[in-house]
């Protein structure tokens, strides 16, 4: 899939099949729209484009607004909705800076600027919610006159249901702000999961080996910057590591801003998510983790932030989500042994 940040790049194609959102998540909704549009484009022998905004509109009112409610949680960083939108089959992808130009575009300069001059739009598919231009007052009917006119097809799509319930990225924040990472999951269609290369953090896990006897090389952790202040879960999560060896790794993972630690350090105060993995791989020695592309899947919610007082605190706080990860994988293994018994016997 190609990317592109802004249309004045001379490698966009400008005759597309183009849909537009947010694409917070990538949820099975989105899934089921980018999978027609595909076909759309398939058939009308067109590139398939989808157009996306960076940051999400609400942000950006938020900030010039100075009302930081209005800012939604943050499902996917930047990096997992492309790489979600590449798993998608998609051309390309244009991720268009939302500013106080966008902002103020009206209706009918959208069309123009962006459908027609900017991409060349051929066939555009929108959600049944979608609203644009200055004060969103452009809809899907405006859309559909202009289309008429000057010679481009659009399409709606309803609204995805599961189980008579609305797919939406509003539906993900929520069960991932309840912790409920199985429905997360349902609603996605994969398990919930945050990218990225491993950076270095205060080295706070090797400090905790002095603290407690026997805790070895202590809890050494793989740190991920999530790239937005207001996540969308948050807490202690049992998790999956992809990237560090041929199968995934067990471990435990905190998401969030680490109240336990000084907001000044390394990482700014910025938001992390600090995984601790059960069995660390002895060919990467204590450092060899470092810059590598990692995927971590956050699986189930062991409870939310705490903070501790001191080292010997916090250590045995985290060697006790340790023991609950270790009793959550026995239980699911156990589970799918039986699972396994059973079809062997039918």
């Amino acid at each position: 899939m190609k990317i592109f940040r802004g249309l004045d790049h001379p490698e966009v194609t400008r005759h597309c099949a183009l849909t537009i959102g947010n694409f917070d998540g990538v949820h099975r909704g989105h899934q089921a729209m980018l999978a027609l549009l595909r076909s759309e484009a398939q058939r009308r022998g067109l590139a398939s484009c989808a157009l996306t905004f960076e940051p999400h509109p609400r942000d950006y009112f938020a900030q010039v607004l100075n009302k930081p409610d209005l800012a939604p949680a943050r499902i996917s960083t930047l990096r997992d909705k492309l790489d979600q939108l590449a798993q998608c089959g998609i051309d390309q992808t244009i991720v268009l800076p939302f500013n106080a130009r966008l902002a103020a575009q009206a209706p009918q300069a959208f069309i123009d600027d962006v459908l027609l001059k900017g991409l060349g739009t051929g066939y555009l598919l929108v959600g049944d919610d979608f609203r644009f231009g200055h004060q969103r007052a452009g809809d899907y009917a405006m859309l559909v006159e202009a289309g008429r006119q000057l010679g481009f097809d659009v399409a709606r799509m309803n609204s995805y249901e599961s189980d008579g319930l609305r797919v939406s990225s509003t539906a993900v924040r929520q069960a991932l702000s309840q912790g409920d990472m199985p429905a997360a999951a349902k609603l996605l269609g994969y398990p919930y999961a945050i990218s990225g290369h491993v950076v270095h953090g205060r080295k706070l896990g090797r400090q905790l080996a002095e603290s407690r006897a026997g805790a070895g090389d202590g809890f050494r952790t793989l740190n991920l910057r999530f790239d937005h202040w207001k996540p969308a879960a948050s807490g202690i999560f049992v998790v999956q590591v992809h990237g560090l060896s041929e199968q995934p790794l067990p471990g435990v993972a905190n998401l969030g801003v680490r109240p336990s630690l000084d907001p000044n350090d390394v990482n700014g105060g910025r938001v992390l998510l600090e995984t601790h993995c059960l069995q660390w791989p002895a060919e990467l020695g204590g450092d060899g983790a470092y810059g590598k592309l990692i995927r971590v899947e956050l699986l189930h919610k062991l409870h939310d932030e705490l903070k501790y007082d001191s080292l010997d605190a916090l250590t045995t706080g985290i060697a006790k989500d340790c023991a609950d990860a270790r009793a959550f994988f026995h239980t699911a293994s156990h589970a799918e042994t039986r699972r396994q018994t059973t079809r062997d016997r039918i």
